[in-house]
Parts: structure tokens; sequence; C-alpha cells
């Protein structure tokens, strides 16, 4: 049997091939420039050669200028080649060498590479149907994922978040009981705990090393006498009667997302509320079909999905479940209103209250 092949359409997914492979690549080498501080070596925004970059960063010349061709036809960087020299933007800079700012990106190429270099791992879950933990990953992941969200809590939790959410920056300011279930490194506990220090705040992960670098951030921090993070699943954790309990960016990782909705509610006090951190996602499949629904599918694929496979319940929400079905978790899990109150091109925010 014979097949005709449209030529023209051949040779555009070619062209997607291409483009895929050299995303994949830059990836590679976007973490290597970080580690090396090549970014932070053209944060000023002026143009250098190949040579001088090699020099203030002590690397060897041939391997960088091979760096910067591969960043300049990615568009992370601009050539100029009547003078034979590289700029990085400053916006660019901005985004790959502030690591407190609000749009820190440097770590999301740290995880996606980790990811990849665990992918034999996932590709025996595809045949079997089982998780691969979080514990399972290596420290790549846990803290590339965390320079990435950490920036969006730096952006936006303090200054549009809370607020949108009805009385909690006055609870807040007044002193709440605050709960994170899913605390991971504690970044937005620890962010809640320097801007409102009449509250007092309680974390819980089940992974221990996690726990452990929350422990030592709160101290850094000078706010550890008023947060306390232990280990714990959301249904295991102890203690109740919370003015606001928080999921960021971890409900979809829990393989008994009702569970731990049910036992959110039971932690609250009667009059407290939920809030709901998580990436954005449409409802549709069709309509997450993007650059950032790609990005996220992929996490979903790599990290989130296997890692609530991994866990009791054996459910999975993944990392674009979309406000429809965190909707239904939240109302079975017996809080009887739900409401998005915040957004960003990454993330929404939704309120439950009992």
């Amino acid at each position: 049997m014979s097949i005709t092949l449209d030529e023209n359409r051949l040779e555009a997914f070619a062209g997607i091939i291409a483009n895929d492979v050299g995303a994949a690549l830059n990836a590679a080498l976007v973490t290597i420039g970080d580690r090396l501080g090549l970014y932070r070596a053209m944060a000023d925004g002026q143009p250098v050669s190949a040579a001088e970059l090699a020099a203030r960063t002590s690397t060897h010349e041939r391997y960088i200028r091979e760096w910067l061709n591969t960043h300049a036809a990615s568009g992370f960087v601009t050539y100029d080649p009547a003078e034979d020299r590289y700029t990085l933007p400053l916006e660019h800079a901005f985004a790959l060498t502030e690591e407190n700012g609000p749009l820190a990106m440097a770590g999301i190429f740290q995880s996606a590479c980790a990811l990849i270099d665990n992918r034999e791992s996932i590709e025996q879950r595809f045949r079997n149907g089982g998780g691969v933990g979080w514990h399972e990953h290596g420290d790549g992941v846990f803290c590339g994922v965390e320079r990435v969200f950490a920036a969006s809590y730096r952006g936006s939790l303090l200054s549009s978040w809370l607020p949108a959410v009805d009385g909690a920056v006055d609870r807040l300011q007044r002193g709440a009981r605050v709960l994170d279930l899913g605390c991971g490194h504690g970044a937005p506990t620890i962010l809640m705990a320097q801007a409102f220090p009449n509250s007092t705040f309680v974390g819980y992960d089940a992974h221990a090393e996690g726990i452990a670098v929350a422990r030592e951030r709160a101290q850094a921090a000078a706010v550890a006498e008023r947060t306390a993070f232990d280990v714990a699943t959301a249904q295991e954790f102890a203690g109740g009667g919370y003015d606001l309990v928080c999921f960021f960016d971890a409900l979809h990782d829990m393989g008994d997302p009702v569970g731990a909705a049910r036992s959110a509610r039971r932690a609250l006090a009667d009059d407290g509320v939920c809030v709901v951190v998580e990436p954005y996602a449409e409802d549709r499949i069709e309509d997450n079909l993007n650059p950032i629904g790609r990005m996220y599918y992929g996490y979903s694929t790599l990290l989130c999905t296997p890692g609530a496979l991994s866990q009791d319940g054996g459910a999975s929400l993944g990392t674009q479940a979309g406000e429809a079905r965190l909707r239904e978790v939240l109302l079975a899990g017996g809080f009887s209103s739900v409401r998005r109150v915040a957004e960003t091109p990454l993330n929404v925010v939704l309120e439950a209250r009992p």
C-alpha cells in the first residue's frame, strides 16, 4: 500500500523537530551559563567578545564562542557581525541573574534538565503505571523548582494574592495562625512570616530533606521563633483552628487531593479560609495547547504525575488540572464555596471557605 506524503507538512515538521532539539540543547547550556557566572558577566548589557567573556569568567574561549552562538541563535543574546561581539539585553539579564527578583528564571532550566536526567525512571513507569516519589529526584529538581516558584511568590504573594482574599491581610496583621501544606523549602511561608510579625506559621511536607532546608531558611530569615516545619503528609499532620490554610503549587502533587482538601477543611477555624495557588490552566485540553501549557504538561509528565502516583490514593490531578477540576476537589473536600481571586500567566489563586 503506497502512501502520499505532503512534502510541505513534512518539511514543516522537520522544522519543529529542529526547534525542539535546539531548545533542549540550549536548556542544558543555560544551566552551564548559570553555574559558571556567564550571564552575570554580561549583565551590564554591553557588547562583549568571546575572548573578553572567557577572560572575565576564567573559561576557555573556544567553548564560550560556541555557547554564545547557540544563545544568539536561540534569541538569548544578540550578535553584531561587524564587531564580532555579543550582547545580553538588560531584560534578559534581569530574568537570568536577579535571583531575588520577581522573574528569576534560571532555576526553571535547572529543574528541567534534572528531570531529563531522570527520564529512564519515568520511562519504566510508563510501562508499569507506578510512580516516582519527589525524594527519588536529584537536588537540581528541588532547588530549581524552588528558585522559580519563589520568584512568583516574591512578585505576587504579598502585593496581590493575599490582598485579593477577603480579610486575609487584616487578620495576618492582627495575628493569625497559618498552615502551609506541602510547604517544600518554605519560601512563601517565610515571606509571610517576615511580612506579618504578629502571626505564627506551620509548614508540613512529606520530604524530610526539604523540611530540613525550610528550617535552615527560617533561621537565616530570623523568623524561626514564629515558624515550625515538620515532616508529615496532608493527611497525617496534627492540629487545627488555623485562620489560614495554604496550598502553594502543591495540591496537584498529592496522591489524594480530595483527602488533602478534607484535611485542610478540618484544620480550619470556622471563620478561616483556604488559599490554593496552582499552575495556570484552562479547563479544556485544547485551550492549553500553547507554550505555557506545553511547559506545564512536560513537568506534569516527568514530575508531578509520577509524584502523585507514588503516594497513597493513586489520584493524579496533573499540572494542568484547570479551575473546574480544582473546584470539584475542594467542594468534595467539604468546602462550601470556591472562587478565583487572582491569576498571573503562570498561576491561578483560589479562595475556598467552609
